[in-house]
């Protein structure tokens, strides 16, 4: 058998894996050469693995910037599982922890090294970095850098400085969520114009996407649950109280629920994620403090009690769910109520710019929300993506609304839109086509146009269900950067010049989708397979205790149900599961095919 490339080898090795998932292989081929790289890959896509493997065959130590504590933690034990020198150096570490990572850092002892922003930006640290061999830089979470981000840190975008101070030093920008304008940004802010651009494509094809009104959201949320009973996840809610008061409800009906937010004690938060990440708890109700850097890949499902203020963070969010491409969900509870209280925060700001863009980012969410279309085809046009045909995995395409002949309707939108100069947002398009008197109107001469008046017959909320519609398919842009104008696409062209037709969708309430089937059956094991399963998710889970860490540190859900379809029972076979590297064979491989033999000898007797 001809030996394998370094990478290759390097990536079966060390993090048991034979192939690489979409994009991987280019963007560390980029590092491994020195090349810059601006990577956009969806939460679950692997974005770690891209600096983390040029880091073991670089020269050097890696400095991975984070904003976050927790997704330091989490990164560095996974990585010292797989035999891979790593540390953190943060705010949390005692005086002679700190200490000895610094020597380590400086002996050369370290592969990589993670750093929050404020730590790598003293003038201290920069100066120890200047007498160190760098393999590269990794900047995390880049969307932090643009104001246009949902998560804007200012101290990121001083990261532009590297780009000077350390020549020849490669840097590779990550993010998982970035609409057009942010990923500009980022290449702006950081000075990554001659940078190699990966940007994956952002659907999640394995979570299914749901949206409920809002009625009883308590008695909503027990009846989801009570479909789930051994399914982890996580229900967001956007007030501490709210936070706390739906985590009591849930303990007190016997779930192992608790609440996690920032207003909590330190150790209480620890306490609670470090229990969620060793499978103690089923859910963790939380406002958006939770989850950034949770690095477990069994989440079944994300709840939004709440409507998220915009759909970056609700992708990043649900995308929680699911990270080892198995089934998984995400439903949306969705009240007019909320999007009131969204609206009154945001106008609490004072600062009219980000006023602007926060109000176009609620204005989006709020389409997705009453979307009368495929709901992936909405939040991947959001991206930039296009998706030709719907996805069959979200609640509109499962239980699709009455559809009508919107021809008409749309070549009255589509020629409105022009008439105004294709420089006007929806309500005013919306406006002109109903005949509205306003003085703004006439002000512009825009009661003069021939499409003013066109469409009195319909109400508000039936001419924005068009123009929405239109945009989840294509037909109409929205500038984000100017005020968030509609504008004519050239797929428009066809339908107004009469060359096709089109059918729209009428609203109709939808009920939540009940899901009844466990993890392991969504993903097509065996029934006769489902019994050994659960006997290595326990043996999983009682090492994991004996060691004081997260069962997805030792394998995760995706690799066991790998072994339940190989049912390996040799070193060879064991090494060929995927996720099972040479460091993880040595620790656990006994124990695994012990408990593998064991079943196949039951399933022979019986």
């Amino acid at each position: 058998m001809p030996s394998l490339a370094p990478i290759d080898a390097t990536l079966e090795r060390v993090f048991g894996f034979t192939s690489f998932r979409p994009y991987q292989r280019a963007i560390v081929e980029d590092l491994v050469a020195g090349r810059d790289a601006f990577v956009l890959l969806p939460t679950g896509g692997g974005k770690s693995l891209c600096y983390q493997l040029p880091a073991l065959l670089r020269s050097g130590t890696a400095i991975v910037v984070s904003p976050l504590i927790a997704l330091m933690k989490d990164q560095v034990d996974a990585l010292v599982e797989n035999g891979v020198a790593a540390a953190c150096y943060n705010s949390a570490l005692d005086a002679d922890t700190a200490r000895r990572t610094l020597a380590r850092l400086h002996a050369g002892d370290l592969d990589l090294l993670y750093v929050a922003p404020e730590r790598l930006l003293t003038d201290g640290f920069l100066e120890r970095l200047d007498d160190l061999e760098l393999a590269l830089f990794a900047i995390d979470e880049a969307h932090c850098v643009s104001q246009w981000g949902h998560d804007f840190r200012p101290e990121y975008a001083q990261l532009g400085m590297l780009a000077d101070r350390f020549r020849g030093v490669p840097r590779i920008a990550l993010t998982a969520t970035a609409d057009p304008q942010t990923r500009e940004d980022i290449v702006r802010v950081l000075g990554l114009g001659d940078a190699t651009r990966h940007v994956g494509e952002f659907d999640r094809a394995n979570i299914r996407y749901t949206v409920a009104s809002k009625a009883d959201p308590a008695r909503q949320l027990e009846r989801f649950l009570a479909e789930r009973p051994d399914e982890p996840g996580i229900v967001y809610a956007l007030s501490r109280k709210r936070v706390e008061e739906v985590a009591n409800r849930l303990a007190n009906r016997g779930l192992l629920a608790a609440a996690y937010h920032a207003g909590l004690p330190k150790e209480t938060r620890h306490d609670v994620q470090e229990r969620f990440l060793r499978d103690e708890l089923q859910v963790v109700v939380a406002t958006v403090a939770f989850g950034m850097g949770i690095d477990k890949p069994n989440v079944r499902f994300v709840v939004h009690y709440d409507l998220p203020r915009h759909l970056e963070g609700y992708y990043q969010e649900t995308g929680r769910a699911g990270r080892d491409g198995l089934p998984s969900e995400a439903l949306l509870l969705f009240g007019m109520q909320d999007v009131v209280t969204a609206r009154r925060l945001i106008e609490q700001g004072d600062n009219a710019e980000q006023q602007r863009i926060e109000v176009f980012k609620l204005n989006a969410m709020l389409g997705y929300a009453e979307s009368l279309t495929c709901r992936r085809r909405v939040l991947l046009r959001y991206f930039g993506e296009s998706l030709e045909r719907d996805c069959g995995n979200c609640d509109v395409c499962l239980d699709p609304p009455a559809t009508y002949d919107a021809t008409e309707d749309a070549r009255k939108a589509l020629s409105c839109v022009y008439r105004v100069g294709q420089r006007f947002g929806l309500r005013h398009v919306v406006d002109v086509l109903r005949g509205a008197e306003s003085a703004r109107i006439q002000h512009l001469g825009h009661d003069r146009l021939s499409t003013y008046g066109i469409g009195a017959e319909r109400s508000v909320d039936e001419w924005s269900a068009v123009l929405r519609q239109l945009v989840h398919r294509g037909y109409l842009d929205q500038d984000v950067a100017n005020y968030a104008v509609l504008r004519l696409t050239e797929r428009a062209r066809p339908l107004l010049r009469g060359e096709e037709t089109l059918e729209l969708a009428l609203p109709k309430p939808k009920p939540a989708r009940k899901a009844r089937r466990s993890a392991a059956e969504k993903a097509g094991l065996a029934p006769a397979d489902l019994p050994l399963f659960e006997a290595l998710r326990t043996l999983r889970k009682e090492l994991a205790d004996a060691q004081g860490k997260p069962p997805y540190v030792i394998f995760g859900d995706a690799t066991l149900l790998d072994m339940c379809r190989m049912k390996p029972t040799s070193e060879a076979a064991f090494l060929a599961v995927n996720g099972v590297g040479q460091a993880k064979l040595e620790r656990y491989g006994t124990e695994f095919m012990a408990a593998i033999a064991a079943h196949r000898e039951g399933a022979a007797a019986g």
